[in-house]
């Protein structure tokens, strides 16, 4: 698959075994950047071939998604003779790859960034449309860039070693992507869920492949997020309040999954949402949370102060994007606290009664 950008066309593979890890440790000028985690996983297998000086791990924590961060990945690679000759190759998911990419644009004004991205969620999702996204203080993705890599290995073999709770957080960008393409998607994914948590390869290929091709139209039709492309930020509004409420312990894509329960009640509530494709997203996205939601403070006032600090609020008004009449996307901007307070109370309430 080839995407397209103004910055340069990139090239997403899927391999079907590691053999393609060898020829990138006979590139010359290059740094492996790769998740702690991860290495511990496949050192001997993959990453015990790297030499010494050519390694740098990260824990790939949300509170090392930070300048300093990358700050530290450019001081590495200024021991790399070739400069602007110089390549980085990160292997991780979407925090390693925020990290990596925001490094490689930013020293000496670019330079060579080849991504393997390991999880579901990053390999469905992130690792396309060329988005950086670092925090800062307590704003999530307050800093950024658009940058791609040149290339990107997909290696499906890297999702059955992830827990169940980092495979299950990349289904939430899967059953998105799914329920956002209408009643044929959600369809589908109603027919193949089993198989999904299951991780039938054939199964987990097929919507990886499904995903990618559904993002790639929104993100060559509109590069730097200025259109369509916010359609891709459907559930955000609310899943990123819930990941900094949760202090980062519901991962991403779960929050995401959260969050679409809470648009599609907002619909419901607005006469826009039929009720029966609600109830049936509804029943596909409690098999893939599983959260203490006791463990978070769901006070009103942090709700919305979570949500007033997303990046995508343009003004005092509450934007979102909602699903609408025959499941079309539609960005709003008077979404009142009182629909936000319903809607949440339901789903915590539905996630309470599995």
């Amino acid at each position: 698959m080839i995407i397209k950008s103004s910055t340069k066309d990139y090239r997403v593979q899927i391999e079907d075994s590691f053999s393609f890890f060898e020829p990138l440790l006979q590139t010359d000028n290059t740094l492996f950047v790769v998740d702690k985690k991860l290495y511990g996983l496949y050192e001997k297998e993959l990453f015990g071939k790297i030499p010494e000086d050519k390694l740098y791990l990260i824990e790939a924590l949300e509170e090392n998604k930070t300048i300093e961060t990358a700050l530290g990945v450019c001081e590495k690679m200024t021991e790399i003779p070739g400069k602007r000759n110089a390549r980085l190759v990160s292997f991780g998911g979407g925090i390693i790859q925020d990290i990596t990419g925001f490094a490689a644009n930013i020293l000496y004004r670019g330079i060579h960034w080849t991504f393997v991205p390991t999880t579901l969620l990053a390999a469905c999702d992130s690792c396309i449309g060329g988005k950086t996204s670092l925090n800062y203080k307590s704003f999530k993705n307050l800093l950024g860039t658009f940058y791609p890599p040149e290339k990107i290995y997909i290696c499906p073999k890297f999702f059955f070693t992830l827990s169940q709770k980092d495979f299950e957080s990349g289904l939430g960008e899967v059953v998105k992507f799914n329920i956002m393409s209408g009643e044929a998607g959600l369809e589908r994914i109603e027919s193949q869920m089993a198989g999904l948590l299951e991780r039938r390869p054939e199964v987990v290929e097929e919507f990886l492949r499904t995903s990618l091709a559904f993002k790639k139209d929104f993100i060559e039709e509109d590069e730097f997020d200025r259109g369509v492309r916010i359609h891709l930020n459907f559930a955000h509004t609310f899943g990123h309040a819930f990941e900094t409420m949760s202090k980062y312990e519901i991962p991403h894509g779960t929050a995401v999954a959260m969050g679409m329960i809470v648009a599609d009640r907002v619909s419901l509530h607005r006469g826009c949402m039929d009720e029966t494709i609600c109830t049936r997203a509804e029943q596909l996205l409690k098999k893939i949370i599983h959260v203490n939601l006791d463990g978070i403070d769901w006070n009103m006032d942090e709700v919305v102060k979570a949500i007033r600090k997303d990046k995508k609020q343009i003004d005092d008004a509450l934007t979102c994007v909602l699903l609408e009449e025959d499941m079309k996307l539609k960005v709003v901007h008077d979404l009142k606290r009182e629909e936000i307070e319903t809607a949440v109370r339901e789903m915590l309430q539905l996630l309470r009664t599995k």
